[in-house]
């Protein structure tokens, strides 16, 4: 566990690594290359979670290319108010699933749960 810091002897861990989105590369449709404060990379397809009220806009392909990265936040967002948690999109492999799991529910209800 990588350590925090130091405040009178204690030593302060983190659990869980803050992951910061510095770069993204558009490489399809729905399709980014996105680098992580700590130099690794994720390929991220989003189509199969673009549904219901909040990520169902981003379907349309211009106002999915208005993404950007949030400078406070240092994840991707949109002008929609569209985000994700840079934790997600650096382990993506390991929430596709479930993230497509719940699309379905957001397409049937039209309403995503943040």
């Amino acid at each position: 566990m990588p350590e925090l810091s130091r405040f009178f002897g204690i030593i302060i861990r983190m659990q869980h690594p803050i992951h910061k989105v510095i770069a993204f590369k558009k490489l399809a449709p729905y399709t980014l290359c996105i680098r992580f404060a700590d130099n690794t990379e994720q390929t991220v397809d989003v189509r199969p979670i673009l549904a219901g009220d909040l990520y169902g806009p981003l379907q349309d392909l211009v106002v999915f290319e208005q993404v950007r990265i949030d400078p406070e936040v240092s994840t991707l967002v949109w002008p929609n108010g569209a985000d994700f948690d840079p934790a997600v999109l650096h382990n993506w492999p390991v929430h596709q699933a479930a993230f497509v799991t719940q699309a379905r529910q957001w397409a049937t209800t039209g309403a995503e749960v943040r």
